[in-house]
């Protein structure tokens, strides 16, 4: 009988050894780059204002009436309020720009020591939000609103209709002021600015605006309305790269 040969067995094993081995020594032969450690970072807060003249004048008017009832209440409520509406839209103010805000209806009490409270009528309320955008007419406008019945007025506040276009201003002279710093700091070192690596932006400010309320003017009496300025700030972190 003859032994098997085991010679081809073994010298495929010594190959597939050899290649597993080479294989291994090129992978740990491979360098590993190091990232660059010659920058100083620079972080830098600026902020910077962009103003205009307000456009648009928003404001709240509405009727409160009282009855015995409260269908009562509702009743002459709803007919002074269609005379409110009837005025709106006569003063120009488009369907868009109008807006109920609340419809309230609360009965009304009176008080007495060591008694239960005793309701003696009820109260109707119902209001609108209004948006006035030309300016030019916001005085008239609020002599036409207590002309036609309103006893509740609330405002104005001013807005700017392009607020985004102001706010990028804004941005735009942070970024320049936090710019122009950081070449500052470069050069007192004897370096450049090399890049920006990141930008965070803060919330931007805006100055409350003046509140006017009125009740039950009279048809003569609706005050001059300044609109002034409305600023709004943009807040940045500026993070810089520094190199020589």
């Amino acid at each position: 009988m003859r032994t098997p040969s085991f010679r081809p067995l073994m010298l495929a094993c010594s190959l597939a050894l050899g290649s597993l081995s080479m294989t291994t020594a090129s992978a740990q032969s491979v360098p590993t780059q190091a990232a660059p450690t010659d920058g100083t970072l620079l972080s830098i807060s600026a902020s910077a204002e962009a103003s205009r003249t307000p456009d648009i004048a928003t404001l709240s008017t509405g009727v409160v009436t009282q009855a015995a009832d409260a269908n009562g209440a509702m009743r002459a409520n709803s007919e002074a309020m269609n005379r409110l509406v009837a005025a709106i839209k006569a003063a120009g103010i488009a369907d868009r720009d109008v807006q109920t805000s609340g419809i309230n209806l609360n009965p009304q009490y009176r008080y007495a020591e060591n008694q239960p409270p005793v309701i003696t009528g009820y109260q109707a309320s119902n209001t609108v939000n209004l948006r006035v955008r030309d300016l030019r007419r916001l005085g008239a406008v609020l002599d036409a609103l207590v002309a036609s019945g309103a006893n509740q007025i609330n405002g104005p506040t001013f807005e700017i209709d392009d607020a985004d276009g102001v706010q990028d201003e804004a941005r735009a002279a942070a970024l320049k002021k936090a710019q122009a710093r950081a070449e500052v700091y470069a050069a007192s070192l004897g370096m450049r600015v090399r890049r920006i690596v990141s930008i965070s932006e803060g919330g931007g400010f805006q100055p409350v605006r003046p509140m006017m309320a009125m009740r039950a003017m009279a048809q003569d009496s609706a005050p001059p309305v300044s609109p002034g300025e409305t600023t709004l700030t943009a807040n940045l972190d500026v993070v810089f790269e520094l190199g020589r």
